[in-house]
């Protein structure tokens, strides 16, 4: 399924439940943090590596599923704000290419300062 087709079916679902009137960006916005929320809550109190994750398919199902909650959320909001989603990223990344260029943040975690 292409990147198109699925926003599309997050929407005809959406309209299929008359949920549209419940979806403002406010409301997309926050359920996009609760949903967040729940994927952090797949890895507390604990450290658990790669593969000690890819070996526990009950765990990952449960990543995997708030995963595709977030990511659902997060299309229906650019649905909702006629954003491209590709496009924005790439735009993004551009910025964050020259926000954090290699050769000063190549290794290094810190946030960057303006």
């Amino acid at each position: 399924m292409e990147l198109n087709e699925l926003i599309n079916n997050i929407s005809n679902f959406t309209s299929e439940r008359d949920w549209e009137q419940f979806h403002t960006p406010k409301n997309i916005a926050m359920s996009v943090a609760i949903e967040a929320g729940e994927l952090l809550e797949c890895l507390q109190w604990d450290s658990p590596t790669k593969s000690d994750l890819l070996q526990d398919s009950k765990r990952l199902t449960s990543i995997s599923d708030e995963i595709a909650d977030v990511l659902i959320y997060l299309l229906r909001l650019c649905s909702i704000l006629e954003i491209e989603p590709i496009s924005n990223a790439e735009r993004k990344l551009e910025l964050n290419k020259k926000k954090y260029p290699i050769n000063q943040f190549k290794g290094i975690s810190k946030k960057y300062n303006s």
